[in-house]
């Protein structure tokens, strides 16, 4: 398979090659052990499950250092090495907020770089992996195995897949993998790299790959998948991590397939995604119209006021739009982060909800509810009500961090499937939502003509070409101020 081939330079100089492919909110993978991306089509499973990955979302895919594309002659294999090389993926690809997925070895340095920068992962997906080297390999196993590599690569990479000598690599999880599957997988492996490398790999990322510390410290929302009665990587300590990350989901798996259907349906459950197809015959479902928010400014805030606190803020966010969905019958899709997809089957209830909720968000910012008002006037308005709780423990003087939200709103017939919504209606709403500045409501004209007679007061906004559509797209503005 064919790839646009990147490059970009980490801290340290050492050349990093990457690649970028689809559209959608971005998700950036970490490798298993050494493959490299160039090499995907010999484990064609492998290559199914990314792009899997990859429908309806940015995937981007990178050599680590000493392997396959990237620079090779080099001696520092080291976690925070291992980091830099996702930092300089990070910032030349422009990955601004995405989401991030660590396997088996990669899965100290994707914890460490979620540990160090919370305000661009929106979900941390940990496949296989543990916070401690020692908890499915003895020091002197990695010792063994990092001689074995250096004097016979060849035998000894089917040996890490599970083939050969390696002591406690099979198991519930390991024998549900067909056995060219394996040997497509160790092809890839003595492909990417030499015995050196490995060696150099396993035994430095072995003494630094501790993360157990910094656990407490991630505040990603994160996915755990991990095979029940694995042998090799005992469940026990992907248990015992996902009790130290507080906001971590735990979920069993029968066996590492990467087409396991029980896998596959988890990611899309947890993971952002737009698609305008999913590639199957689909029927359209009724009449929605689709409601997208997102704050502005919500990496900077993050950066400003740190993790604690910018997490309280966020959790202030989600329940007053959670509360205002709820009480205008919005439906909930997805929360991506900083902001969420909601569906309505009524139009003027769509409308209705954005309106409430940007009244919401600013009367909180104004610091209404300081102090609890008397029923009679917090009953005047509902989204005073909303936003009273948010600050009635603090001091009246203190104004709250500010939250600036855009809302678009798109109406039409979406694809439904397991709950998610895809097809153009989608994708031009989110489109819509993007145009939007701070406190703003933007709907398509679709959205207007179906209000007309409703009370509400629309300004136009003009015709603006959507990114992945022909034809221009007029929008209005929904003027929600007195």
């Amino acid at each position: 398979m064919d790839r646009e081939v990147r490059y970009c330079t980490a801290e340290d100089g050492v050349r990093i090659a990457y690649c970028v492919e689809g559209e959608g909110p971005a998700l950036l993978w970490c490798p298993i052990f050494v493959e490299s991306f160039s090499l995907h089509h010999l484990h064609p499973p492998y290559l199914a499950l990314l792009q899997e990955l990859g429908r309806g979302r940015q995937l981007v895919c990178y050599d680590m250092r000493g392997v396959g594309l990237s620079q090779r002659d080099v001696t520092d294999f080291s976690n925070r090495a291992l980091v830099r090389d996702i930092e300089a993926v990070v910032t030349a690809a422009r990955l601004k907020r995405f989401a991030l997925w660590g396997n088996t070895t990669s899965g100290a340095r994707a914890i460490t770089y979620a540990v160090e920068n919370p305000d661009r992962l929106t979900h941390l997906v940990l496949w296989e992996t543990v916070a401690e080297p020692s908890a499915f390999m003895a020091f002197e196993s990695a010792k063994a195995l990092a001689e074995f590599a250096k004097a016979n690569w060849s035998s000894a990479v089917y040996a890490i897949t599970g083939l050969g000598l390696s002591a406690g690599a099979t198991g519930p999880g390991r024998e549900a993998l067909a056995f060219d599957e394996m040997q497509q997988l160790g092809r890839m492996y003595e492909q990417s790299a030499d015995g050196q490398v490995v060696a150099s790999m396993t035994l430095e990322a072995y003494e630094s790959s501790d993360v157990r510390s910094i656990l407490q410290r991630v505040r990603t929302p994160t996915l755990i998948l991990h095979v029940v009665g694995d042998t090799f990587i005992p469940f026990e300590a992907a248990r015992d991590m996902a009790e130290q990350i507080n906001e971590a989901t735990l979920v069993p798996l029968r066996n590492l397939s990467f087409q396991e259907p029980e896998l596959l349906s988890l990611i899309d459950r947890f993971l952002p995604a737009v698609r305008a197809s999913a590639g199957k015959s689909k029927e359209e479902g009724p009449f929605r119209t689709v409601l997208f928010t997102d704050i502005v400014g919500h990496t900077e805030m993050m950066s400003r006021l740190g993790d604690d606190r910018g997490r309280e803020v966020l959790r202030e966010h989600e329940r007053i739009t959670r509360e205002v969905l709820k009480a205008h019958g919005g439906t909930e899709v997805k929360t991506m982060g900083d902001g969420f997809m909601a569906s309505f089957g009524s139009v003027t209830k769509a409308v209705e909800c954005a309106v409430a909720l940007q009244k919401a968000m600013d009367a909180r910012n104004r610091g209404v509810g300081a102090e609890q008002l008397p029923d009679d006037v917090a009953n005047t308005d509902d989204a005073t009500a909303v936003a009273q709780p948010l600050r009635a423990s603090a001091p009246a003087q203190t104004p709250p961090e500010p939250l600036h939200v855009r809302v678009g709103l798109n109406a039409g017939e979406p694809i439904e499937e397991d709950g998610d919504l895809f097809g153009a209606t989608v994708i031009l709403a989110s489109r819509i939502a993007a145009k939007a500045e701070g406190g703003e409501i933007l709907v398509a004209d679709t959205v207007r003509g179906l209000c007309s007679g409703k009370g509400f007061l629309f300004a136009d906004r003009g015709e603006f070409v959507a990114k992945g559509f022909e034809e221009p797209v007029r929008v209005y503005e929904v003027r929600w101020r007195k």
